[in-house]
């Protein structure tokens, strides 16, 4: 468990084919069902500063208490996925961790010396923040508010993993949880 920000709530994976790495973890890993939306409805971006329009796919699963989060960039906004993908790497890119204080615990880290990335809102579900880590590449580090409709979701998709027998291993979004 970090000291700073508590335990991590989710590894986040930056791939470049999302439907082939939802089979592999379904298939494979016996990890499933996987949420998706094939555009996360991502609001006031910025990359390091500057605002940009993003087109990310998402797809959320569990694993026990841990959720994995698999993203494929779908433009070429500048975004810290997409420096992960220009050097050439491909796989986990973000640890999480998950508050109920966001506004707190963002101003906390800024404070403690951490540097934004990039940030941004995911329509109603709440804002995020990426600490940049360019001394060691693939160690990003994600602050995501999870009060509201984001930890009634999130709960939706870990229960479900729970209970997953294996079949319907790619889900939509459920829509119903607000």
């Amino acid at each position: 468990m970090s000291r700073i920000f508590g335990p991590v709530r989710q590894n986040g994976y930056v791939v470049r084919d999302i439907e082939a790495a939802m089979a592999h973890w379904s298939g494979m890993a016996g990890v499933g069902p996987w949420f998706y939306t094939e555009r996360a409805p991502i609001h006031h971006f910025e990359h390091r500063g500057r605002p940009y329009e993003i087109h990310l796919s998402i797809a959320l699963a569990n694993s026990g208490p841990l959720q994995l989060e698999l993203i494929q960039q779908r433009n070429d906004a500048p975004s810290l996925y997409r420096e992960f993908l220009d050097a050439g790497q491909e796989g986990l890119q973000h640890i999480a961790y998950w508050t109920e204080d966001f506004d707190a615990d963002r101003a906390r880290a800024l404070a403690a010396g951490f540097t934004i990335g990039h940030e941004g809102r995911i329509g109603d579900y709440g804002p995020f923040a990426y600490f940049d880590s360019a001394a060691h590449p693939g160690s990003v580090i994600e602050l995501s508010d999870v009060g509201g409709a984001k930890q009634r979701l999130f709960e939706h998709i870990r229960a479900t993993a729970e209970t997953w027998d294996g079949q319907d291993p790619v889900r939509a979004f459920p829509t119903d949880i607000a």
